[in-house]
């Protein structure tokens, strides 16, 4: 569930960012004549018990050194004060952009938790930096502060028991073509002296939809309701995209080849009706190598 999380906290980033922000300007005071640690101190503690769902705050002056001991709801917790941590992106990106920021996850020096931390700069009359005031979240608290509301937490539950349920009937779907396409076969064998080439074409069919369809209610169920397999830049979901509609293809392909035979034989007069879906085929082709292409050029910038 840990890629979920971060996949996750990618789509409310800015959100979780802005609400660590708001909570840092209402209650520590910046750019004043003079700026006292101990009121820096205290607004900390006004936001660690306002909200209770921060694992750690701390403040460093403008060198980076720990100058209180680390607020925070552990029993144990080693203590950080007199220690530098200038090297850390919460401190160097917050002087940097000299606004407040918001860090990626990364590992805590305590429990080895994905945590990110929120840092604001605060500066004196003259623009000086004096402090950089720290709040470090555990992942699940970073997301749970974006999606505080009853409501947003509802819509989540809901959309997983909806993706559950359109997976299983996209799976009843799945299993009765297959069930469908097993039959014609074994109707086929039965009566080979009979047999009628449609009817071999029409199971092909039936068994490449089953195909697509159960491969695309695979990625569905175990991206959007187990939340696996989410990580690694949706590679799992363009895979099943591309085999999804190359199945289409396949069989709509098929179709076309039957039509041919089929007018040939029968309607020479439509068979420009088999030509035109041939012609959907080839642009349906033309449009999954676009695809393709786009998708594998971006992955590779990315890499």
């Amino acid at each position: 569930m840990l890629s979920k999380e971060i996949e996750t906290f990618k789509d409310l980033r800015y959100e979780v960012r802005a609400y660590a922000c708001y909570l840092f300007v209402r209650n520590i005071k910046n750019h004043l004549p003079v700026i006292e640690l101990s009121k820096v101190h205290e607004g900390l503690q006004k936001i660690f018990k306002e909200i209770g769902s921060v694992d750690a705050a701390y403040i460093l002056d403008s060198h980076g050194t720990q100058v209180i001991e680390t607020i925070t709801g552990h029993v144990q917790n080693p203590s950080a004060r007199g220690k530098n941590f200038n090297h850390r992106a919460y401190f160097y990106r917050a002087i940097e952009e000299r606004k407040c920021i918001l860090t990626d996850p990364y590992p805590t020096r305590n429990d080895g938790n994905l945590v990110v931390t929120a840092a604001y700069p605060i500066y004196n009359e003259a623009h000086e930096l004096q402090y950089v005031a720290c709040l470090d979240f555990e992942l699940p608290q970073a997301i749970r502060l974006a999606q505080s509301t009853t409501l947003s937490v509802g819509f989540e539950h809901f959309s997983k028991i909806m993706y559950g349920v359109l997976s299983v009937l996209l799976l009843a779907v799945a299993f009765l073509l297959l069930v469908r396409g097993v039959l014609s076969i074994l109707h086929g064998i039965q009566h080979f002296n009979t047999l009628d080439i449609k009817e071999i074409f029409e199971a092909t069919i039936l068994l490449t939809l089953s195909l697509a369809i159960f491969d695309l209610v695979k990625t569905l169920f175990g991206q959007e309701v187990l939340g696996r397999g989410v990580s690694s830049d949706h590679k799992m979901a363009h895979q099943t995209m591309i085999r999804f509609l190359g199945s289409i293809i396949i069989a709509l392909a098929i179709e076309a080849l039957m039509l041919v035979f089929k007018f040939t034989i029968t309607e020479p007069d439509k068979i420009v009706y088999a030509i035109y879906l041939i012609g959907g085929v080839a642009l349906l082709l033309v449009g999954l190598a676009i695809y393709i292409y786009f998708v594998y050029s971006i992955k590779e910038k990315a890499d």
